[in-house]
């Protein structure tokens, strides 16, 4: 059987912690995961020409992973992610603006994955910035109709806002957030939260949020899955956690095993 195309499209970086450097960027490692479960897996985004970014090509070869769209920028850094502990030993992150994932630009290359991808990963940081936002936003564009579009919501700082969010939803065939970013999302689009469904695990088909999916026509088109008592949108990256979900789509329901 053909290997399915997947392609993780927006930052990669590095995670500057307190005991050293780690890889990081959702859709990079969304990516890693569909690798590992048998996919042709590619990574979009773009690294400076320095050490850092040289480090990020050789991880994506040792990893086997497709970079013909992972980029090079002459003119910005690698993106990096500063990682302190507090007096409490809880992580402050600084996500440094205008790195070289800011600046994906949209290529022959890119527009030619867009069309063979039988999946894309994406989020709202790497959004951010204009110019990688316009990129993004090409390659939805050119996906096929049965293309799965994965849009893992991965809020950080300040870097979305409700435009960001309205498109992207609606452009997305699956969507995954946590109980911590629904409220926040709701607000954002101008909804209430259903606080009361998220605390009590219920699903969010009750509340304002599903409604308005339904009259956007969303809902038909957006998988959802509950994992150990919460409703979620399921994600495809691959993790344990994710295996036992119950998926609902047009009416279709499955029993979590």
């Amino acid at each position: 059987m053909k290997a399915h195309i997947v392609a993780g499209l927006g930052e990669v970086l590095w995670d500057l912690l307190p005991d050293g450097k780690q890889l990081g960027g959702a859709p990079a490692n969304f990516a890693y995961h569909a690798k590992a479960l048998g996919a042709e897996a590619w990574v979009v985004s773009r690294v400076g020409d320095d050490g850092l970014g040289r480090e990020i090509v050789a991880r994506m070869d040792g990893l086997k992973l497709k970079r013909e769209c992972l980029t090079v920028d002459p003119e910005h850094a690698t993106g990096t992610v500063s990682v302190e502990l507090d007096g409490a030993g809880l992580p402050k992150y600084m996500i440094h603006e205008n790195v070289a994932w800011d600046f994906i630009p949209v290529t022959d290359e890119l527009l030619d994955l867009a069309r063979r991808a039988d999946a894309v990963c994406y989020g709202t940081l790497g959004q951010r910035g204009r110019v990688s936002r316009e990129a993004i936003r090409a390659f939805l564009g050119t996906t096929r109709e049965d293309c799965l579009r994965v849009f893992d919501i991965n809020l950080r700082q300040h870097f979305f806002d409700r435009e960001i969010l309205d498109w992207t939803l609606r452009k997305s065939t699956v969507v995954k957030f946590n109980d911590e970013e629904l409220p926040v999302v709701a607000a954002t689009v101008g909804l209430e939260a259903g606080e009361a469904d998220v605390q009590a695990g219920r699903p969010h088909h009750n509340n304002s949020f599903t409604r308005w999916a339904r009259e956007t026509r969303l809902q038909r088109r957006w998988r959802w899955a509950c994992f150990e008592g919460r409703t979620w949108m399921r994600s495809m990256s691959g993790r344990t956690g994710w295996q036992r979900t119950c998926a609902r789509k047009r009416g279709l329901r499955r029993k979590c095993h």
